[in-house]
Parts: C-alpha cells; sequence; structure tokens
C-alpha cells in the first residue's frame, strides 16, 4: 500500500508539473514520492526482469545512456531510463515513477540510469545494477564535489558494492578511474582508445590527473585523446593504463556531424562528433555486448542513432543551421571548441556561461579552457549567461575579439542569429543551465521542442 501510494503521488506530481508547464517532471516526483515511501526506487528496480545498468562519470553520461537505451529498445526491450539527464537519486526514482502502472508495479525488461557520482553509493544500494560505468573523472563543480581524489574514493566505495553477479564497466584511459579499477577484488571490463593519429603528444595545461597514484611521480604520457585520458605509465613501474578489453582503433572523426571507428571486428559510425564521443560510444558497445547483444547489430543500430537535447543538437532558425553543445569544465570545453573550431570550421559562436548550483558556483575554471583556440579564426563570439561579463573578460584576455555580452539568452540568440549568415551554422557551447536557458528561448520561440518531449 505504501509503495502503491508513493507511485501514484509521484505520477500526480509529474503529470501536474507537465500540464502547468512549470517543467519536465524530471525530479520533484522522485521527492515527492520518497517522502512517502524512502524505499520506492529498491522495490520498483526489483520488479525490472532483466535488470539495470548504472552510468557515472564527470562527462558523457546523457549521451551513453542513451546509446544505450537506443540499443536494448532496438532489440526488443522496454526500457526505463532518466532520460532528461535528471541524475540524482531523485531523477532516477522520477523516471521509475513515470514508468509504473496503476498496481505501483514497474513493468519493464531493463532500466539505464546516468547517475550523478556523488549519488552512486545511495544508486548501487538501491537499484543493484547488473553493469556499472565509470566514464572519466574531470575536475569539475568543485564547490559541490572538492577534488577528483574525493570523488575517486566514494565512487570506489560504491563499486566495491555492486551486487556479485555485477560488473564494473571502466576507462582505462583515465587514469583516476583505472586506480579505482584495479583497487576492485573483481577485475572489471576495460575500455579504451587505440589511434595514435588521432591522439596529442603532451597534456594540455588543464590536465587534472598526472601523477601516479602509488610514488607520486609525474606520469608519461605516450598519447593524450581527451583531458587527461590516454596511455600513460609510471617512470618509476608503479602503475600503468590496464590493458583494454574492448579497443577503438582506425578512428575517423567529421567535425560535429559523425565518428566512425573499429571495435571487435566490426565498423562503427555514428551520427554525433568529437573524440570524445568515441569515449561514450565504446563504453556503450562495452555494455551491450556484455549482455549479449552482438556487434554487427550494435553497429547497425549506432547507425540511426539521435542526440540527446543539448548534446550536439540540431536546429534551424532563420535559414541558419544551430548546433547546441553541453560544455561544463576545462576538459569538456576544450574538446568542444577543437571539435567546433579544429574539425568542423566553426566561425560564429555563442558561448554560455552560468554560475547557478547545477553549474558549479565557482566559474574561475574559465581561465584553463583554451579561447585563445578561436583568435583570429572566430568571426562572431558572443558572450552569453549570467556570468557573461566573466566571460568576456576572459576572451579578451585570450586576444579574441567577442561581440558586447549578454545576460539575457533573447538578446544573445538575437546577437547571434544577426552575426551570422544566412546558410552557416552557429555552436552553441553551453554550461547546463545556459544550455537549459537558450534552450528555452529556442521552444518559445518554435525553433524546439520541450526537452522532456525528446
Amino acid at each position: 500500500m505504501r509503495r502503491t501510494a508513493a507511485v501514484w503521488a509521484g505520477k500526480a506530481t509529474g503529470a501536474l508539473s507537465r500540464i502547468s508547464r512549470l517543467g519536465g517532471g524530471t525530479t520533484l516526483p522522485g521527492d515527492v514520492a520518497r517522502a512517502i515511501d524512502p524505499d520506492v526506487l529498491r522495490k520498483l528496480s526489483h520488479d525490472l526482469k532483466q535488470g539495470a545498468i548504472v552510468i557515472t562519470g564527470t562527462n558523457g553520461k546523457t549521451t551513453t545512456a542513451r546509446l544505450i537505451s537506443w540499443l536494448l529498445e532496438g532489440a526488443g526491450h522496454t526500457v526505463v531510463s532518466n532520460r532528461a539527464g535528471a541524475n540524482l537519486i531523485f531523477g532516477a526514482t522520477a523516471a521509475a515513477l513515470q514508468r509504473a502502472g496503476a498496481d505501483g508495479r514497474l513493468d519493464a525488461d531493463w532500466g539505464v540510469f546516468e547517475i550523478d557520482e556523488a549519488s552512486l553509493e545511495r544508486a548501487v544500494d538501491e537499484i543493484q545494477p547488473r553493469s556499472a560505468i565509470v566514464l572519466n573523472l574531470f575536475r569539475d563543480q568543485l564547490d559541490r564535489y572538492g577534488e577528483l581524489e574525493a570523488i575517486a574514493k566514494r565512487i570506489e566505495k560504491a563499486l566495491a558494492r555492486l551486487p556479485e553477479a555485477s560488473h564494473a564497466v571502466l576507462n582505462a584511459d583515465d587514469p583516476r578511474v583505472a586506480e579505482i579499477g584495479l583497487s576492485l577484488e573483481r577485475v572489471p571490463l576495460w575500455f579504451g582508445l587505440d589511434d595514435p593519429a588521432v591522439a596529442l603528444r603532451e597534456l594540455p595545461h588543464a590536465a587534472d590527473a598526472r601523477t601516479c597514484p602509488r610514488c607520486g611521480a609525474s606520469l608519461l604520457f605516450d598519447a593524450v585523446y581527451v583531458g587527461h585520458d590516454g596511455v600513460y605509465r609510471c617512470p618509476n613501474g608503479d602503475f600503468t593504463r590496464p590493458a583494454p578489453e574492448l579497443a577503438a582503433t582506425h578512428i575517423e572523426l567529421n567535425g560535429f556531424d559523425s565518428l566512425s571507428m573499429g571495435v571487435s571486428g566490426v565498423r562503427i559510425e555514428l551520427p554525433l562528433g568529437g573524440l570524445y564521443n568515441c569515449y561514450n560510444a565504446l563504453a556503450a558497445f562495452a555494455a551491450a555486448n556484455a549482455i549479449g547483444l552482438d556487434p554487427a547489430y550494435i553497429a547497425d543500430r549506432f547507425h540511426t542513432f539521435h542526440a540527446a537535447f543539448g548534446r550536439q543538437e540540431r536546429l534551424a532558425a532563420k535559414g541558419r543551421h544551430l548546433n547546441l553543445v553541453l560544455s561544463k569544465n576545462p576538459a569538456g570545453f576544450n574538446e568542444t571548441l577543437r571539435t567546433a573550431v579544429d574539425l568542423a570550421g566553426g566561425k560564429y559562436l555563442l558561448i554560455g556561461l552560468n554560475d547557478r548550483r547545477a553549474d558549479g558556483t565557482d566559474v574561475s575554471w574559465i581561465w584553463d579552457v583554451d579561447f585563445e583556440r578561436l583568435r583570429g579564426r572566430a568571426k562572431l563570439v558572443v558572450p552569453a549567461g549570467n556570468r557573461a561579463n566573466d566571460l568576456a573578460v576572459r576572451l579578451k584576455y585570450g586576444g579574441v575579439d567577442a561581440a558586447p555580452p549578454e545576460s539575457d539568452p533573447s538578446r544573445a540568440l538575437d546577437s547571434l542569429i544577426d552575426g551570422t549568415p544566412e546558410g552557416e551554422t552557429a555552436h552553441l557551447l553551453c554550461t547546463y543551465t545556459a544550455m537549459l536557458d537558450v534552450r528555452s528561448e529556442l521552444v518559445r520561440r518554435g525553433w524546439a521542442k520541450p526537452y522532456w518531449e525528446t
């Protein structure tokens, strides 16, 4: 009775939120339901016929979860997932509630949940997943999370509590993730990239994991792919990158439009760009292959994938093409800038910076972003968001000729549209709530659908 009451209360809250257009009902229903029955997520997760997969890490959770759901649904499975990206325990609960029936039961084959790094311990306890994926650990929202080492320890504790039949799927290229995996009793499934042609030769100055966790010596990197992710080794022989069981080779990148790579004897082609999405696709491939999906099917299904809202979401506006890309920390911003400017030849950009709780209130990290990449190459850069002035100062120090800063998303969009010729593509690189603000304006103008409808 208690569970049923919690489910009904949560579903009613979600319906009211959507009808009133105050939100998508992606979090509040979970708060309401858990107030009535704190064990509601544990009970609903127990109903899943095949079990659940959880995905954590600093960057790429939403895309990877969406890729896995896409593969499972294509194979005929019913999937419950927090698709809108509400990745705290309340968001996962709200997603399960939405799919529950009138009897308070959850009739689905799989659960696929992206989980905030700080919420992983709780999620593992309540969801009891068959598989847990850790994508990466980059510096992000230090006011909320603290340093990487603290988050790594929390993730390690969570993975140690996985059910005996479960397994961890970890990124071997990230030194901090590897440190976690090498401390586990059960050997994880390792994945990584193996293509020196797309690698950098030295770490960017904003790289976080530079030292050996055993002896403290500076790690030697033979290849650098994204941030501090790459092929590394301790000069004293105390620590080295684990050998990936699944490796991506022969990688080809086509701006934000597409990527392709070889994995397990098949060729994957994905309508997403950026080297960072190779990791997301490889993680999804690893999880799907581990539960028995055929590699040929995975490759075929990937070809028809659609991006999540705000993650390389392509829109049309007054004859211009818009590409909305979440960019939320130094590693992420450097990669989206690299893709937009170096690979896609982007010349028209809106860069949105907010400092709300979901973004992190300390925005000093913008000084670790290589905005100098835009100097002399971008024709229009619009600083936007409630910290647009701080961003404008950073761009000025980087020698970037930017438009006047605009904190109002409507005026910022007008500036971008007016300065971008018809037929051209403008890239909107935004922190999380800045992306939501810009996207809300796009919805108001009829250029996008509400995120809960995508």
